[in-house]
């Protein structure tokens, strides 16, 4: 019998259905890995925007994760919205004695600038989990928060790659699409193996809710398949441009991705 690849996420919950812990568990459905989850938070949103975030007890989050841990054979993590510096402490200390991929998404501001982390956590992501991770994955905004450095070519975003991974990440991928020339490209840099731009066609969809998580979400699905880093991030970002051509144009704002497109091909 094959093994069942098992995906861990770690993150808040969107009432929408868009984003956050839902679209991992979708993305990881898809790609045929099972998915667990521990929650951080509870959001109260919907295509328009977020109304209200409430926080789970930190001891919560780590009964969860020690709960899956102890029984199912994960394969790759991903972390997302953890909020305070309380979660993401107790979210690292979880975590650490796992010698899995793990890929931690800074969830810090969203890609249009709204901010979605207490300021205190900066230098705890910076302590905590970003020596633990494998892939850290920041858009724009969180790597200016993280480096410090204004961030407006692609020359700068090379510079800041750079200086996360000093910070201690085995890998960082800086997702360019909050500047205009830049939509369509990413810039993965490894420290065994230098720095690359992965590029695709911009597509044309204002429905791009939740796109960073699933992105994210696909790179564990990969991972805890087996594929190698590299690879498994060239096979989630054609899953996320699939999910993107697919959009949802649903409710009155910004729609999600497709998560189920590789079930239901065209």
């Amino acid at each position: 019998m094959v093994p069942i690849a098992i995906a861990l996420t770690i993150g808040g919950s969107d009432s929408g259905g868009g984003a956050g812990i839902q679209a991992d568990l979708k993305t990881f459905t898809a790609l045929g890995v099972h998915g667990c989850s521990a929650l951080s938070c509870v959001t109260a949103q919907n295509t328009l925007g977020v109304r209200r975030v409430e926080a789970l007890a930190p001891e919560v989050l780590t009964a969860q994760v020690e709960a899956v841990v102890s029984d199912l054979a994960v394969g790759a993590l991903k972390t997302g919205m953890l909020l305070n510096q309380a979660l993401i402490e107790a979210t690292a200390a979880a975590i650490a004695p796992l010698a899995v991929p793990k890929l931690i998404d800074p969830v810090m501001v969203s890609r249009a600038g709204s901010v979605l982390l207490e300021a205190e956590a900066i230098e705890a992501y910076r302590r905590c989990l970003l020596p633990q991770s494998e892939l850290l994955t920041p858009n724009l905004h969180e790597a200016r928060l993280l480096t410090g450095l204004a961030i407006t070519s692609a020359a700068e975003v090379e510079a800041a790659a750079e200086r996360l991974l000093a910070l201690g990440p085995a890998a960082v991928l800086i997702k360019g699409g909050g500047l205009a020339e830049l939509r369509g490209r990413d810039h993965l840099v490894c420290r065994a193996g230098g720095g690359r731009w992965l590029n695709h066609a911009p597509i044309a969809t204002t429905h791009t809710h939740g796109s960073g998580c699933t992105l994210g979400a696909a790179i564990t699905a990969e991972r805890a398949r087996g594929l190698g880093l590299e690879a498994a991030v060239l096979a989630a970002k054609t899953y996320v441009e699939g999910g993107l051509r697919r959009a949802l144009a649903i409710g009155g704002g910004q729609g999600p991705l497709c998560h189920w497109w590789p079930m239901t091909p065209d």
